[in-house]
């Protein structure tokens, strides 16, 4: 059995891991438990640990890992899926092998902007008018464009220098959802929303990255991943 605080704990980091895809920070798990000091926390990881129920990885940031939940444990919310990259793999350069001509054969042409970094932002080549074919599954509602991704900021979220990513357009996101952010007006690149008060911060999935923080009025939501299309 475990003590209320160390399922409190357990519930709170495999909730994170699931709507995020990365471990809480120990500042965040003080807060969600409200304890007065990082030492409990360290206190109830160690327990959990000894138990079983959590793996911590060496050499790595907040790298925590759930490895067993509790028998008698239920969610506490509604749990939110991880995003899993849905890979399409061929050569996209033309049209798909076997389509024989658009809608028709469940493919739409998305218009393909160009380089997006995955490390550091760059400026999108919006006047590109390459095209890419991309099957109607991968696409809900809405409208959508594609980037290739350069850099390795986002490879431990299954995102690979050249892939190239498919974005439904729009302005607004939820925390922990991957975006394209325009930052300054002028400077665009591919991270993990965290918003908090009146700041933003743009959260890469390598620990060799550092997080950065923004001014809400510095940067804009251009749209969120829903797809990638990975060549071989």
């Amino acid at each position: 059995m475990l003590t209320a605080k160390q399922h409190e704990l357990l519930v709170f980091i495999d909730k994170h891991l699931r709507e995020t895809g990365c471990s809480p920070s120990f500042e965040e798990m003080k807060e969600a438990l409200d304890l007065r000091s990082k030492s409990g926390i360290h206190r109830l990881i160690s327990a959990l640990e000894e138990r079983g129920f959590l793996r911590r990885h060496k050499h790595r940031a907040r790298a925590l890992e759930v490895v067993r939940l509790s028998e008698d444990m239920q969610p506490l919310e509604r749990e939110v899926p991880r995003f899993a990259p849905n890979v399409i793999q061929g050569n996209f350069s033309g049209k798909l092998p076997g389509v024989r001509a658009g809608n028709e054969a469940g493919a739409v042409s998305l218009p393909l902007y160009g380089k997006i970094a995955a490390g550091l932002p760059i400026e999108a080549m919006r006047d590109n008018e390459d095209q890419i074919e991309v099957p109607v599954s991968l696409l809900g509602s809405g409208e959508h464009f594609a980037l290739t991704v350069e850099g390795d900021s986002m490879i431990e979220a299954g995102i690979l220098d050249g892939d190239t990513v498919i974005i439904r357009r729009g302005e607004t996101a939820e925390n922990g959802q991957i975006i394209v952010a325009l930052v300054d007006e002028n400077e665009v690149t591919l991270k993990r929303l965290r918003r908090r008060g009146q700041s933003i911060a743009l959260e890469p999935a390598n620990v060799r990255f550092e997080t950065k923080i923004f001014p809400a009025e510095r940067v804009r939501v251009q749209g969120r991943l829903v797809a990638l299309l990975r060549q071989y």
